[in-house]
């Protein structure tokens, strides 16, 4: 007898929202993750496939809500200086027949929902780390620092971007590094932001406004190292007045900076999701840059799409199972990563043609209605299908 059914490794918002789907349908779980206080004052841009999601496993809207604002319009903006420039691009939720887009959710508000509700539905945490694992071909041992061992038919490792059982299972990372940090802060502001999203296309990387409740808006700004590390040392009044400066005044007077961070961008993403009885998801399986908000969106693809392949399954850790989920993610991973990391190198390259090929492109989504429409359809969700639990 195994002690669980499934180990999710890792409490981040993959791993918790894997749980309790998994939980939802009785099957025997348990969350392995050293306890940390939360910290993380980042917000994320979940678009409505990963609502549709949080309203399925009974999260939403609720309490959550009252911490997040819609995303009902969104706005591109050429600010790089270039001789030539893109067409401001202007998108809104009403086009597809949406209120919103999405929703801007602060990650402190959103993980202890998700883990109240794991609790609720009889998910047990355990506090440690996962060390290694065993695949005996009927079920898999997990190790953890202290030495206790776990059992269970299929582990889920969503432990980070350092993945100890990632290392474990020998599954090495494609990396490619961009001369560029990022900055996260939010703000206050005296002008509205009518619950529009701003990303500026700036020569440094983009540099975007997400509304949260109220005269609030998050920010990340990417940039070369030196002026991250510059930005970074500045009094709160000399950074409002600096993003002031950048949003061209559009949000009004800039005050009450939070809590900043600051991070190296970097692209990564394994060369395989799964092996031996394990599955990988978020950012053990992947990185992207923050851009067009798809980081935590394909990350709660990730373990919808787990779910779908374990449920039912006589053994959720069989060979056909790690098939299926890899099957399910490699397009979706790579299309994404692709994208992401092709707009973000046309603002960094120091080409011209680059540039007139970023300006071309986004000049045809502006002005092309199909264009327009499939591009605003795959900024919501893949082209290639949705899990159940995104479908609605």
């Amino acid at each position: 007898m195994t002690d669980y059914t499934a180990i999710i490794s890792g409490s981040g918002p993959a791993g918790l929202t894997a749980a309790i789907l998994l939980a939802q349908e009785h099957v025997s779980c348990a969350v392995v993750a050293p306890d940390m206080p939360l910290g993380d004052n980042r917000t994320v841009a979940l678009m409505q496939p990963s609502i549709r999601l949080l309203k399925f496993i009974g999260i939403w809207p609720g309490e959550l809500q009252a911490h997040c604002s819609a995303l009902q319009h969104l706005h591109m903006i050429d600010d790089t200086g270039n001789l030539v420039q893109a067409p401001n691009i202007e998108f809104s939720a009403s086009e597809m027949g949406e209120d919103a887009f999405g929703w801007n959710v602060p990650i402190v508000n959103l993980v202890p929902i998700l883990r109240a509700r794991a609790e609720e539905l009889g998910v047990e945490f355990i506090e440690g780390r996962s060390q290694s694992m065993f695949d005996d071909g009927s079920s898999i041992t997990l190790t953890l620092d202290d030495g206790r061992q776990l059992t269970a038919k299929v582990i889920l490792a969503a432990d980070g971007v350092n993945s100890p059982l990632r290392k474990a299972l020998g599954i090495s990372m494609t990396e490619w590094k961009f001369d560029q940090c990022a900055m996260a802060t939010s703000f206050s502001h005296t002008l509205s932001h009518n619950n529009t999203s701003v990303e500026w296309h700036k020569a440094g990387g983009p540099f975007a406004t997400v509304p949260l409740p109220g005269l609030k808006s998050s920010l990340v700004w990417m940039d070369r190292p030196q002026r991250i590390a510059e930005l970074m040392a500045l009094p709160d009044a000399e950074l409002a007045a600096e993003i002031q400066i950048e949003t061209h005044g559009k949000l009004g007077r800039i005050y009450d900076m939070s809590t900043r961070k600051s991070f190296p961008m970097s692209g990564r993403r394994a060369t395989r999701y799964a092996k031996s009885r394990c599955l990988l998801l978020a950012e053990a399986a992947h990185i992207l840059p923050p851009v067009g908000a798809q980081g935590l969106n394909l990350s709660l693809r990730d373990a919808a799409f787990a779910a779908d392949v374990i449920l039912g399954e006589k053994d959720p850790g069989s060979d056909a199972v790690m098939e299926a989920y890899q099957k399910a993610r490699e397009f979706d991973i790579a299309a994404r990563q692709q994208t992401v990391s092709l707009m973000n190198h046309t603002l960094l390259a120091d080409s011209t043609p680059l540039n007139l090929a970023r300006v071309a492109g986004l000049t045809l989504v502006n002005y092309v209605p199909p264009l327009r429409t499939q591009a605003m359809r795959e900024g919501l969700s893949p082209s290639s299908g949705l899990p159940f639990a995104m479908r609605g």
